[in-house]
């Protein structure tokens, strides 16, 4: 990208909660906390921190349920500097203050429980629900008792089996390729590996409702059903279906709900693919006293889609917009190692040329298609989080009857 004026570089790798097991939960994000914590090179974090900023960066890093990525994003004359420093983060970290960072990371756990200790955010709670008693399910961040757990050696063993050869480095923005494979090449000296084995979760056999009392002056309704995985036929479909709910005020989640009706503030949709298996949500937080029309109103929305599909109009908005976004992130060489790196990472051979090429070919059938798989009762998990009494109980019931 030679006319840009920064360059990223962003590693992903296959770790996070779907590689843990209950006793080990959140040992991979742990893991990703004290990478932060220093190098031999640069022994503290305030060291390692200063070493970044230096040359332009800061370290920034994510971990998710199947993946973590680390991104800086520097100028180009500091690209061979940074690429250096991330190996080195990669491949030997000294886990310095880990009893330092144990703090820092329970004090994002609390952000998610309540007063009395109990969790109450809906969004984990909802992947609990969709997967029971599967790692999917975890909380990323992993529990109070088992953080207390974690020590060298466990994070050692952490480290040891993710951070492999099996990652991917993408750099992107106006550098010198050949200088930047060379870099990477002697740099990034890790031992081999293999994405770790998972297994699938078994089917939900829906409809599955989880209530959990909450005082605040909202209930968080959540819809949480299974959906099509990163490479299955369908998941093409059910981006295109996901746009068509909520991409935009014009969309139908946001129009029916707030613009027509005034139930809510907040609503949104979203669709997360897994290897195997994936989660498509639909989440409104709203008064008490509105969440029984709320969950009729998704119910509907959910069974037009099933009944009619997309309307023309629908779809081409929904294309367009996927198209102007894909060009847009040609103007941002993050989001194009963003892209790259995790297509690579998961074995997805397309350029944005090629995700929108899939998304021309289809129609208002392969979207029906999809609405009518995932929108079922059997595949359904239906959380709230906060006030519902026996009357809305038995109204959310006979709403979620209909998807059968």
């Amino acid at each position: 990208m030679p006319s840009t004026r920064t360059v990223a570089v962003s590693v992903h790798l296959h770790v996070g909660s779907r590689y843990e097991s209950a006793k080990d939960n959140g040992i991979c994000h742990f893991l990703e906390h004290m990478l932060h914590r220093g190098t031999a090179s640069h022994p503290s974090a305030h060291a390692q921190a200063l070493a970044f900023e230096r040359v332009g960066a800061t370290l920034g890093a994510a971990t998710y349920a199947d993946h973590g990525v680390l991104s800086v994003v520097v100028p180009p004359e500091s690209v061979t500097e940074v690429i250096e420093l991330l190996a080195e983060v990669c491949q030997a970290p000294i886990f310095d203050a880990i009893d330092v960072e144990r703090g820092i990371v329970r004090e994002e756990i609390l952000e998610s429980l309540d007063a009395r200790g109990r969790r109450t955010a809906p969004d984990d709670l909802l992947r609990e629900v969709v997967f029971p008693g599967h790692p999917l399910g975890f909380p990323i961040t992993g529990t109070l008792k088992t953080l207390a757990s974690f020590g060298r050696k466990e994070l050692s063993r952490c480290h040891e089996r993710h951070y492999t050869r099996d990652l991917v480095v993408t750099v992107a923005g106006a550098f010198s390729a050949p200088r930047v494979r060379r870099t990477v090449a002697r740099s990034f000296r890790l031992p081999p590996g293999r994405a770790p084995r998972v297994r699938a979760p078994r089917p939900l056999r829906g409809p599955a409702l989880c209530h959990v009392r909450d005082a605040s002056s909202q209930t968080a309704l959540r819809f949480g059903f299974r959906a099509p995985g990163i490479k299955d036929r369908a998941e093409p479909a059910t981006e295109l279906l996901l746009r068509v709910i909520d991409d935009g005020t014009s969309t139908r989640l946001y129009h029916r709900l707030c613009d027509e009706r005034g139930l809510c503030y907040d609503v949104s949709a979203l669709y997360e693919p897994h290897a195997d298996t994936g989660l498509f949500e639909l989440a409104a937080d709203c008064s008490y006293a509105h969440m029984a029309a709320v969950a009729e109103e998704l119910v509907t929305m959910c069974t037009e889609l099933k009944d009619h599909g997309p309307s023309d109009d629908e779809l081409d908005k929904a294309r367009a917009r996927l198209g102007w976004q894909l060009d847009a992130m040609s103007d941002s060489p993050a989001e194009v190692a963003a892209f790259y790196g995790f297509a690579e990472l998961f074995g997805l051979p397309r350029t944005p040329a090629e995700r929108l090429a899939q998304f021309a070919k289809l129609g208002r059938s392969a979207v029906r298609a999809a609405a009518r798989r995932i929108f079922r009762a059997d595949g359904l998990a239906l959380l709230t989080v906060g006030t519902l009494r026996a009357r809305e109980n038995k109204t959310l019931t006979r709403a979620v009857a209909r998807l059968r």
